[in-house]
């Protein structure tokens, strides 16, 4: 076989990997054992695929680094569980500005992100910090993007999935106007 046969072949597989979803890489999900999360109390399970994903905001503090943004988890779910005396933190997954996935409740738990209609049907994903005058920067874009990719290769999510913002399902300022902008340019974002 000639080198080019090979390289085509070579080529060919990671195409094909691709295009069933194999090829894509879910490395930048922080596991909760790494951002040492509480033990969770949640039972109740989602139906997959999931055919929505809600995106908010938590409107707290930003976090830049894997270390701010491993505290960052860990105070939204102090204030979930110990505050608001919920099952775990409120979110299926929390994106940071580090670009980084941090795997709250994930895909198989029902979150308590967007009210009793929603959440039993949907994935919440919240952007760690305040978006209503800034832009996440573009390595948490490309990290929720991804996330969402690989729900779908995963088959957590419908290939035909809809995104909503917070505010399309709540009376919410969540995304915040900044966020919320870019989540209507997505190819999946529904109204």
């Amino acid at each position: 076989m000639s080198t080019t046969s090979t390289m085509s072949s070579t080529l060919f597989a990671w195409t094909l990997l691709a295009l069933v979803g194999l090829g894509t890489s879910c490395t930048s999900n922080v596991p909760r054992s790494e951002w040492k999360a509480r033990p969770s109390e949640c039972s109740q399970s989602l139906k997959h695929p999931v055919r929505y994903v809600v995106i908010s905001h938590t409107a707290g503090s930003i976090c830049t680094s894997p270390a701010s943004c491993e505290q960052q988890a860990r105070n939204v779910q102090h204030y979930h569980m110990s505050t608001l005396g919920w099952c775990d933190v409120a979110y299926n997954f929390l994106i940071g500005e580090d670009g980084h996935v941090y795997e709250g409740r994930g895909w198989n738990i029902k979150g308590d992100h967007t009210g009793p209609t929603w959440n039993p049907i949907s994935i919440g994903i919240t952007f760690m910090g305040n978006y209503m005058n800034r832009v996440p920067p573009k390595r948490a874009i490309r990290a929720a993007l991804n996330l969402l990719e690989c729900g779908v290769a995963r088959g957590f999510l419908r290939s035909n999935y809809e995104v909503k913002g917070h505010r399309d399902v709540q009376n919410t300022l969540s995304p915040g106007d900044q966020l919320y902008e870019v989540i209507q340019h997505w190819a999946h974002y529904r109204e």
